[in-house]
Formats: C-alpha cells, structure tokens, sequence
C-alpha cells in the first residue's frame, strides 16, 4: 500500500514524464541493454531503432503515474502489454533489473528534479506496479501450461506446409513436432516465432497473428517479406523465413496469446477492415465466423497496393461464393494494368467515408481492422465521424501499442 504522500508525489511527477518520458525510456533502454545485454534476446531490435518500444513504454509508465491510486483502472493495458510479456518469456525475476535501470534513467535525465524524495517515490510506485504487471502474467503462464494441448515457453513445430500467396506474402502451416494435441486459440490472436539465425549475434522473437480458424491440428501464420528501402532495412526474421525456411524446418514457438479477438458473443453484423499484410487476424475472424456462427452477417473490407501484392484473395473470393452471410469488397490504391482489364476491385485509391457509407448498410456493427498505422488513423477517424462508438471499434498493432489519434 502507497502512503498518500508517495502518491501525490508520483502524480505530480507525471507532467515531467509525459512531456519527457521518450527521453527518459530512450535512455533507460540504452542503459539495460549496456548492462544486462542478455535482455536483447527478448526484444524487436527494430522497434528499438524505430523508437516504437520506447515510445511505448513512455505511454505506459505515464499512464500509472495517472492512475497510481486506482491501478485496476489500467488493467486493460496490463493484460495487453501481459500478453506479449508471456509470450515472448518475460520473466519475474526480471523486473528487479527493469526497475533499477528505470530508476537511474529518470535520475540521469532530470538531473536535478529528481530529487531524493522523487526518486525513492518512483522506487515504491514501481513496486507496486510491477507486482500487478507479475501477477497478471503469472496468471497467464498458468492458463496457457494448463490449457488442453497448452505448453510454457516455447515448443518445436514443424513446417509441413509453405504456400505463396501472394509476391510478398507466404503462409506457414505448423504441426508439433511431438505429435501431441495444440492449445485452441481466440480468433486474433498471434503467437511468437523464436529464430536463432547463423551470423546473428541475439536470438529473434517475432509475434505473427494466426491467419485460420481455431481448432484444427495445425496453426497458420501468413507473414509478409520485408525487404526494406531507403528509409528502412530490410526484416531479417521474414526474410529468413521467406528465403531459408522450407518444408520440414523446425520453428519453435509459443503458445497464442493476444487481447485482439472476436466477440463470439454479439449478435451484431461484422465488418472487417485489412490493409496488407494486416488482413491475418481478421482471415481467422471471417474463417470462424463461417465454420461457427453462420446466421451473422460479414463484410471484409481489403485494401492493398494492387492485385500483385494482394494475398489470399482467392480463399475469400471462395467463402463469399460458398456462404450467404459473407460479402466482400476491395481497394487498389495502384491498380496494375491486368487489374484494370479484368476489373478485379470495387474503388481505387484509399478507403474513405463516403465509400463506406456507400457499401455498408449501417454503422450498427462490430468494426475490426488492422494494417499500418497511417491506415489505421484514417479507418479509426472515418468510424468516429461516422458515430460508431468506441465499444464497437477494435484494432491491432503489429508491435508495440500506439495511438491512432492525431
């Protein structure tokens, strides 16, 4: 329990962090990693270099300081930020080291504002958030080790299956090697990729949403080649997994984790909004639509640069042929010529309001979407002005947690 003097402390610290708490998580990276460089095994150096993990962080630690009196205000970020935590084998005995070199980084980079009293305020508040953040995760290891077909850490699968869907998407059919039943899964959800790849000096871990329905022997990743610009690198695991893995490779991985799922218990029609690659939690979402609820109405929504880039297409195109309840449409922001000719979308260009309002028949529905973040911004903006309220409105970031607003 927090005296009322630590608290009133921590929440007047909380201006401090949200106008330099990018700074402060910045630093306190550079500084675990220089201390503890074994913890690079657990993290996406390239949401590192991007600054999306600080970033995160920043956004996190802000939000407890605001809400230091009342934690179960923050549960949802918790469990959100817990999934990936068990996921990728975040463990107890390494929040200690978290906190220390967190403490240090706010005491390096305010200087002279972090004050004595400052300081040991943060120590007692970071106790007690990190206890909360244990617990949850605790929790989570024990249902997914003791789920039926469930496992801890991480377990060998094999490739038995590697199918190009598309120039810059392939799919990843995977058995487990022991020949034992898996853990079920909640439709959106991902599991987490571990790589140990020749030349590289840390371990990969890699979260990939399942891209088919729950409950059959075998889980599904569809994962798009990253083969970088100017401005980025190139994705060393999805091009390792496009240009080295082939049928037969053992990948290990860890059990489906993930707070992005379906609502199996609405009744109301669903529409789900992809841009690229983000169309694979919402395929596993249409898929146990169909095989699961039948009578509920589906509109899938895809947005992509054009026909070449477009994956899974046909696997669509045959669920809305086969089944009453699905329709779908398509968006080319830069439709090939064979597009043009065989007049394979409904809108060129970007996703708009006017457009869904013209396609759908009312804001009266559960709304999932996925894909990049400018993406993103623009579907989460459309819906707002549109009325759909926050409830009905779910999105995933591939990585660390973000804003869509701004």
């Amino acid at each position: 329990m927090l005296s009322p003097q630590t608290i009133q402390i921590v929440k007047e610290t909380a201006p401090i962090l949200e106008k330099r708490g990018l700074e402060i998580t910045t630093h306190f990276y550079k500084r675990m990693f220089t201390h503890h460089p074994e913890l690079l095994n657990l993290f996406n150096h390239s949401n590192q270099k991007q600054g999306r993990q600080p970033r995160a962080l920043a956004n996190a630690i802000y939000a407890a300081a605001l809400h230091i009196d009342r934690l179960e205000a923050i549960l949802p970020v918790v469990e959100q930020i817990g999934h990936k935590h068990r996921s990728v084998g975040v463990l107890a005995e390494q929040y200690p080291i978290v906190g220390e070199n967190l403490l240090h980084a706010i005491k390096e980079v305010l200087g002279d504002a972090a004050t004595e009293e400052v300081i040991q305020a943060w120590e007692e508040a970071y106790e007690v958030i990190a206890d909360v953040f244990i617990k949850v995760e605790q929790g989570m290891y024990e249902e997914a080790e003791k789920q039926p077909g469930g496992w801890r850490g991480f377990r060998n699968f094999v490739v038995t299956r590697k199918v190009k869907e598309s120039d810059v998407i392939t799919s990843f059919y995977l058995q487990p090697e022991d020949g034992q039943p898996i853990a079920s899964f909640k439709p959106g959800q991902y599991i987490t990729v571990k790589m140990d790849i020749e030349g590289e000096k840390y371990t990969h871990l890699r979260q990939y949403s399942l891209s088919d329905a729950p409950g059959k022997d075998y889980y599904r990743i569809s994962v798009k080649r990253e083969d970088g610009d100017e401005e980025r690198a190139a994705g060393i695991v999805s091009t390792y997994l496009h240009n080295q893995v082939k049928e037969g490779d053992i990948l290990p991985i860890s059990a489906p984790a993930g707070d992005f799922v379906l609502n199996m218990e609405s009744e109301l029609p669903v529409v789900l909004i992809s841009g690229g690659v983000g169309q694979t939690p919402l395929l596993s979402m249409l898929n146990t639509l169909v095989e699961k609820q039948p009578h509920r109405k589906v509109i899938f929504i895809h947005a992509a640069k054009n026909g070449k880039l477009h994956g899974m297409r046909d696997q669509v195109a045959e669920l809305e042929a086969t089944n009453d309840q699905v329709t779908s449409f398509i968006c080319y922001e830069q439709p090939t010529p064979e597009d043009r000719e065989a007049k394979n979308y409904h809108k060129e260009g970007f996703i708009t309001l006017p457009w869904l309002q013209e396609i759908l028949p009312s804001p009266q529905a559960d709304f999932y979407f996925c894909g990049p973040v400018p993406f993103m911004k623009a579907i989460n903006k459309a819906l707002k002005e549109w009325g759909v309220p926050e409830e009905h409105r779910h999105f995933e970031f591939f990585g660390p947690a973000g804003s869509l607003e701004g």
